[in-house]
């Protein structure tokens, strides 16, 4: 580690042990920053039989700064390790942000991929078409903790000269014994698109193909990801400039994931964009396998560019934004389903089961976990806290807040039938999960700490409710 590193390092720790204690919307079963701004997962991975999940960490402040790469483990998503930056703004290729990006573990090494962003000065730069380097980079680490060693691959001048210098967050993966790496892009003329490179190495790259759909889909596509699920691929992206369309593209950013038929390294068409999250609180989400071959998601449970769009009280506790819950993905045909890891089941207490018919009042607990089933196409009301309503009727299901919501109102979705919701309710979020995982939302609020509960109104339905414990994280940051 070299003093700059270390000196980085230091800083981050004064600022971390000078922490708010203030500890009303800190969630308890969802990871956040101790300090400072959090957003996209990166380098999601399970290396030596512990997961690592990486995220975007800017410790000074509570907006989008010179991002380092935060680090939790786990071995079981219950319990965590909260450990140092494994990566920092240390060299000239990634001087102004180690941006996202992702990992492969193999051969005894993990191996994580990232962009190295540089704002250049001195000239009247638009940072689109000009004053920005967008740098592919290569770290490499022999316990998966420290990372010693730092190579730049690409630079602005390796990608097409179509495309802009937004050029960012390579996911890498390996396919037949070839490595092969997506990277979100934004060509001259606005358009959003993925770039296909190729790699015997992992360090030598080619681009082979550029991925995008028939029609204009905006103009960036940010934080790709390219999978396989029972026999169908998927390319899941953030893309922005996405006008909204009815119940659709509510947000100012989408997530979310267009089917491929084809071959991604030739010929290839994308079917329809389905949204990932319905929620307002949803963006850049990533996936890996894990070793019994599940494909598991995390996302980031918040948005970028929300100025006058809705607020984030945290900010005045000095930290802002968290993680979603860990997702296990399932493929239904061409859609994709998400529900909640078998893990998380750990942190249920105690159970208050009721049938309910006409009104009833389930718990009074502030965190818990949720499942009302036999709903069978009923009209149903589910309050949450007081605040957040959840209801289905004329084949639309719902997400309303009230003040709680903090500028944020209503999300829905066209649901042909529903049958049931699975809630999980932490202290500052809810993430909501229809017929198993069809549609899902998630979003951020803030109840008081006199807002408890859960209040249903239905006829004959089944519900279960936990009280849920918290994370177990061991600070080993120091």
């Amino acid at each position: 580690m070299n003093t700059k590193t270390k000196n980085l390092m230091q800083v981050c720790r004064l600022l971390e042990d000078n922490a708010s204690t203030d500890q009303k919307w800190r969630p308890k079963f969802h990871l956040s920053p101790r300090t400072g701004w959090m957003n996209d997962p990166n380098g999601l991975c399970r290396f030596n039989r512990v997961y690592h999940i990486f995220f975007q960490y800017s410790p000074y402040n509570t907006c989008p700064g010179t991002n380092f790469w935060g680090h939790f483990t786990t071995k079981d998503f219950i319990s965590y390790e909260y450990r140092k930056p494994a990566l920092c703004v240390d060299e000239k290729f990634d001087c102004h942000g180690v941006y996202s990006g992702s990992a492969i573990a193999e051969d005894g090494k993990m191996y994580l991929f990232y962009t190295g962003n540089v704002k250049l000065c001195g000239k009247d730069y638009d940072y689109v078409t000009g004053g920005r380097e967008h740098n592919t980079v290569i770290a490499v680490s022999e316990d998966g903790i420290v990372f010693p060693e730092k190579q730049m691959l690409m630079d602005n001048s390796d990608y097409p000269e179509s495309c802009t210098c937004h050029v960012r967050d390579p996911k890498v993966f390996k396919l037949d014994g070839v490595y092969y790496m997506v990277l979100g892009a934004r060509r001259i003329d606005d358009t959003g698109e993925v770039l296909v490179f190729e790699s015997k190495d992992k360090y030598e790259w080619k681009h082979i193909n550029t991925l995008n759909s028939k029609e204009k889909f905006g103009f960036m596509w940010e934080c790709p990801d390219l999978f396989e699920l029972d026999g169908q691929w998927f390319l899941s992206v953030s893309p922005q400039g996405v006008e909204a369309e009815g119940y659709k593209y509510n947000n100012v950013y989408q997530s979310g994931y267009f089917p491929l038929s084809g071959d991604f390294r030739g010929d290839y068409t994308l079917g329809e964009f389905t949204e990932l999250d319905r929620g307002f609180d949803f963006y850049a989400p990533q996936s890996f396998e894990d070793e019994n071959g599940r494909r598991i998601q995390i996302g980031w449970l918040g948005l970028p560019d929300l100025d006058g769009y809705y607020e984030n009280p945290t900010h005045d506790m000095g930290w802002m934004h968290m993680l979603t819950c860990p997702r296990e993905l399932f493929r239904k045909g061409e859609k994709l389903y998400q529900y909640p890891v078998k893990e998380l089941n750990a942190l249920r207490r105690e159970c208050t089961e009721r049938n309910v018919t006409g009104e009833a009042v389930i718990s009074d607990a502030d965190i818990f976990d949720m499942e009302t089933y036999k709903i069978n196409s009923q009209d149903i009301e589910i309050i949450i806290r007081e605040d957040c309503r959840i209801s289905y009727g004329n084949k639309l299901l719902t997400l309303e807040f009230g003040a709680a919501g903090r500028g944020r109102k209503s999300r829905s979705v066209q649901l042909e039938s529903l049958d049931s919701l699975r809630i999980l309710a932490d202290a500052s979020s809810v993430e909501i999960f229809a017929n198993g995982g069809e549609e899902v939302f998630s979003s951020r609020y803030y109840p008081e700490e006199n807002q408890k509960g859960a209040i249903i109104r239905a006829e004959n339905v089944n519900t279960k409710l936990w009280k849920m414990n918290s994370f177990n994280i061991t600070d080993l940051s120091k």
